[in-house]
């Protein structure tokens, strides 16, 4: 028999990343849709992704990748938020 092989993705991190993509498409949408869905999902993946990171950092910083893009996706959103994304036309 094999040796039973180690998982190394982090769902965690792939459902941050995902959400943090789909935040920054949609957060440019005016009229406030794109306020509330591009935030809503943006605060969404933040919560996923501390979740993934401390997931990831426990299991030797496997799957850590998503985490850092979904990061970065994040502060997009929130900046685009910050300057008038998705409540003006």
């Amino acid at each position: 028999m094999s040796a039973p092989v180690e998982r190394r993705s982090n769902p965690t991190a792939w459902a941050a990343f995902w959400c943090a993509l789909a935040g920054l498409l949609l957060m440019p949408i005016p009229l406030f849709i794109g306020l509330i869905l591009g935030g809503g999902l943006s605060i969404v993946a933040a919560v996923l992704a501390v979740i993934a990171l401390l997931k990831g950092l426990a299991r030797s910083g496997k799957g850590i990748a998503p985490v850092v893009f979904a990061g970065i996706f994040i502060a997009l959103t929130w900046a685009g938020i910050s300057v008038g994304g998705g409540t003006i036309w």
